[in-house]
This record gives C-alpha cells, sequence and structure tokens, in this order.
C-alpha cells in the first residue's frame, strides 16, 4: 500500500467511526499563517497536546498548538472511551520499577488520572458523556483470575475501594458468564472520546492558547536561545520551550524518537442501537470494562444504545476486514443471546508501546520534551501527561513530577512487524491455554 493510500484510509477510518458521527461540534482550528513567538509550541493536537496548552495558557503561558490533521483526529478520537486508571504495572511492580519513592509518585499520578480528568471535565464543563461508573476488568481464566485478585489487593492496599466480583457478579454486572471472576474499579468510566478532545480544544483556546489544525511541521531546529518549528506551508513559530505529544502518529521530526516506540492498531466495531431491554442486559449499572486475555477485549454500550468490541490490534494497513469479522464473532460468543445484529461502524487508530511497557516522558533537548508511549491507556493519563509536561517547560525544577525517563531507540524496530506477529502469536497460545 503507498503511504499516500494509508493516509486515506487512516482519514476515512476516523469519519466513519462512530465518534464522529455523535461527537460535538468541532471547534475552530485554523491553519497557521505566517511567523508567530510562543512560550510553549506543542506539536500534536491530541489529550496530551490540547492537555499541556490548556494547561500552559492558565499559567499565564502563551502557548500554541500545530496539528497535523484537526484537533482529535489520531487516537484521541477514536479509542474505545474507557476511563482507566493505573497503568499495566500493578502498584508494588511501580515501585521495583521506579523505586520507593519515585514509585509513589507515579502510583499516585496514574491512579488519580481518572479523578483528575473527570474533575477537569467538570471544571472545564465539557460535553462528552462523562460518566465516572466505575471499570470492570473481567478475569480470563484461572491466570487471570489470580492477576486480578493481587491487583485489587494491591490497591486496596493504597486506599482505593476496589473489589473483588465472583463469577456469578461479573455475570451480572457485564452480561456474559464467559469469565471466571473479575475485579470493579471504582475510579474508571467512560467517555465520548472525540467530544473530549473537542472540548480540550475549547477550553485551551478559552484559555489563550491557540490550536492550529492542518498545520504540519515538518522541520524543527535551534535557533539562537529558542527553538524554531517549520510547518509544511511555510509558517513557522518560534518558541524557548517545545513539547513533542504525536504518540502513535510519531514522525522523524526528532531524530530517533519514531524508533522509540512501536505503533500498534487496535479496531473497533459498534452496532445498531439495541432495544431498550436487551441493552439492559450488558452492563446494566454502566460500567465498562476490558479483559485479562494477553488480546485483550474491551467492550461497553454507549448512549445510543449500541455495543462496541475493540481489540486484535494490528501493526500494518491490512487486514481491517478480518479483524472486523473477529470482532462481530467475539460479540456473539460472550453475548450470544444478541443473536444477529447489524453493525454500522467500523473505524481503527494508532496508538503507541514501548519496549518497558510504560508511557514515557523524554527531555530531548534543553526545552524539548515529548510525552508518549500509553500502551493504550491515554485517555486519563494523556491529560495528567498533558499537565506533567507543561510544568516541565515552564518550571525551572520539577520535584514531584512523572519521572524522566532516556529516549532509546529500540534495537529491532526496522523488524517490528514480524517480530510483533510472533508476540502475538504467543499471546493467543498463552490465552488459549491459560498460561
Amino acid at each position: 500500500m503507498r503511504p499516500e493510500d494509508a493516509a486515506r484510509r487512516d482519514h476515512q477510518d476516523l469519519h466513519a467511526s462512530l465518534w464522529a458521527e455523535t461527537a460535538i461540534a468541532a471547534p475552530p482550528a485554523p491553519p497557521l499563517r505566517g511567523a508567530v513567538r510562543a512560550d510553549v509550541a506543542i506539536v500534536g493536537g491530541g489529550y496530551t497536546g490540547l492537555s499541556a496548552a490548556l494547561h500552559a495558557a492558565e499559567r499565564g503561558a502563551k502557548a500554541v498548538v500545530l496539528e497535523a490533521k484537526e484537533p482529535g483526529w489520531g487516537a484521541s478520537g477514536r479509542n474505545g472511551g474507557q476511563v482507566i486508571a493505573g497503568l499495566k504495572l500493578d502498584p508494588d511492580a511501580m515501585d521495583v520499577q521506579f523505586g520507593a519513592e519515585r514509585g509513589a509518585i507515579v502510583r499516585h499520578l496514574s491512579g488519580g488520572a481518572p479523578d483528575y480528568l473527570f474533575d477537569l471535565i467538570e471544571r472545564h464543563q465539557i460535553d462528552c458523556d462523562a460518566n465516572q461508573s466505575g471499570w470492570i476488568q473481567p478475569a480470563y481464566g484461572q491466570a487471570g483470575l489470580r492477576a486480578v485478585e493481587a491487583r485489587a489487593a494491591q490497591w486496596a492496599k493504597h486506599g482505593v475501594g476496589a473489589r473483588l466480583l465472583d463469577r456469578a457478579q461479573v455475570a451480572e454486572l457485564v452480561g456474559t458468564d464467559s469469565y471466571y471472576g473479575g475485579w470493579l474499579d471504582p475510579r474508571g468510566g467512560s467517555v465520548q472520546p472525540l467530544s473530549l478532545a473537542r472540548g480540550l480544544a475549547k477550553a485551551a483556546f478559552a484559555a489563550g492558547a491557540a490550536v492550529h489544525g492542518e498545520t504540519r511541521v515538518v522541520r524543527l531546529e535551534r535557533r539562537g536561545s529558542a527553538w524554531l518549528l517549520a510547518t509544511a506551508d511555510g509558517a513557522s513559530v518560534e518558541a524557548p520551550n517545545v513539547i513533542l505529544a504525536t504518540n502513535g502518529y510519531t514522525d522523524d521530526l526528532w531524530p530517533g524518537l519514531r524508533r522509540s516506540i512501536v505503533p500498534v492498531r487496535p479496531f473497533q466495531v459498534a452496532s445498531a442501537p439495541l432495544g431498550e431491554n436487551v441493552r439492559r442486559t450488558i452492563y446494566p449499572q454502566g460500567h465498562v470494562g476490558s479483559d485479562t486475555k494477553r488480546m485483550l477485549s474491551y467492550y461497553r454500550i454507549d448512549r445510543t444504545g449500541r455495543i462496541l468490541m475493540g481489540g486484535r490490534g494490528s501493526v500494518g494497513h491490512g487486514r481491517r476486514a478480518s479483524i472486523h469479522a473477529q470482532l462481530r464473532a467475539d460479540v456473539r460468543r460472550f453475548f450470544p443471546h444478541l443473536g444477529e445484529l447489524r453493525w454500522d461502524y467500523a473505524w481503527s487508530g494508532w496508538v503507541a508501546l514501548t519496549k518497558d511497557h510504560l508511557p514515557h516522558i523524554h527531555e530531548l533537548a534543553p526545552g524539548v520534551h515529548a510525552g508518549l508511549g500509553y500502551q493504550g491507556r491515554g485517555l486519563a493519563l494523556g491529560v495528567v501527561f498533558g499537565r506533567e509536561l507543561a510544568r516541565r517547560a515552564l518550571e525551572s525544577r520539577v520535584e514531584d513530577g512523572w519521572p524522566l525517563a532516556p529516549m532509546e531507540p529500540l534495537p529491532f524496530h526496522a523488524w517490528r512487524k514480524p517480530v510483533l506477529q510472533g508476540i502475538r502469536a504467543y499471546y493467543r497460545l498463552r490465552d488459549r491455554f491459560d498460561l
């Protein structure tokens, strides 16, 4: 597939999504014209970049967002809308990974991300179907059950009202008897993801930030004590501080940054609205959830009564039809009582993985920071990272922030597709045999 064909298909995927159909109106985001100066220049108009602009502007800084397409065009406008606390690491493992002091900071920031997000939504009156009803992680097999038991106990030790669920309780709260048990995290919830991105753009603009769409940055270079960002259309921004917030859509603007992540493409499908009696059988109390499989499934009911199913990431642009068909088959397997459904939407987008399965904040050079690698959990954490990046840009010293990580290009990056295909096959085997 030619690059221009891949880009066109990616563009079609956003506008073919359920979220594009039901989102609030997009705010004005005109292309940048001419040469401007700013305190902070931000590349990327997703959750992280828009949050960074909002928080920088609220501190009195002149912030400029440069987005190659439109605000929320990437994963921020395409994800499942599930607000999840924490990382892939369990709380105890955070101390092992970062040390006790920094582990406590990471646990506080990642574990508190949903509360921070929902408070921000309320504070700025963002219309995005926000619902902090809780997130359920059903356990797939005995190995998954052991994992959620440990996870819930560890978070409970840190004051979270985690609730273990037995098989019958999961069946009641989720609507399927496919799982062995699970846990309920009351911090989680859901949003309309594209509406959230557009609402963040509106809030950033109201705070004094400038948000520019259709403004692709093609060059970043040092200019005296500042940085110069040049766009494909000849405009430019000069700023002493730069934030790169492109996650799974990272290119070669900064040498080596693209090779520090692996973009993976999850897919989603959405049905026609279910009948009232049927929809009440799936997450009847408004929860959302994703299971413990290594090749996980995540699903929810949206405000229009549609069931959404996501998962099965790809490392390329192909296999869309077969992956969408498998997701529809997953719905039939988990919820056979739904019968045959009409499927109205199918779409995908790119998320970023890192070699240590952790999101990273990098200081790439004096005045240049990047935040990326959310492992598919960037909804709440991306907003928190935006705040943290704004702090890094505007404060001379940050003692209690997310720890900085060195940027380390992956040695196998050129062979990432066959390597990841092998890893996915291995994960499928482990899921199949409950290992």
